[in-house]
C-alpha cells in the first residue's frame, strides 16, 4: 500500500513554473489522503489564483502521483483556502525562497 511519504517524494519532482522550487517544498500540497489503498486524493493550491497553468499543474500532479507503485487512481483538487503565502513553505523551501530574495517571515 502506498504511503503519504511516497506520494510527497514523487511530487517533489513537480516544480512551480514561476518559482523554481518543487510544489511540496513550496507548501502547495495541503492534503494527501487515501480513500482506498489504490486511490490518492490530493488537495493543492497555486501561488496565485490567476495562474494560467493551473489545469496543466493539476494534471502534472495527477500523473506524477500515479507513478507511485500501487496507485491506480489520483484525484487532485485545486483549492484556494487557505491562500498560499511563502510562510507555508517547508524549511528547505524557505531557504530556497530566501536565496531568490523572497521574504518568508
Amino acid at each position: 500500500m502506498p504511503t503519504r511519504d511516497e506520494v510527497l517524494a514523487a511530487l517533489k519532482e513537480v516544480y512551480d513554473p514561476e518559482i523554481p522550487v518543487n510544489i511540496v517544498d513550496l507548501g502547495l500540497v495541503y492534503r494527501v489522503d487515501f480513500p482506498t489503498p489504490e486511490t490518492v486524493d490530493i488537495d493543492m493550491t497555486l501561488t496565485g489564483m490567476g495562474c494560467p497553468v493551473g489545469p496543466a499543474m493539476v494534471e502534472m500532479v495527477r500523473q506524477t502521483a500515479l507513478m507511485v507503485p500501487g496507485l491506480t487512481d489520483a484525484r487532485v483538487n485545486l483549492v484556494w483556502r487557505p491562500a498560499w503565502d511563502p510562510k507555508k513553505a517547508t524549511e528547505d523551501g524557505k531557504v530556497m525562497l530566501s536565496a531568490m530574495g523572497v521574504r518568508v517571515d
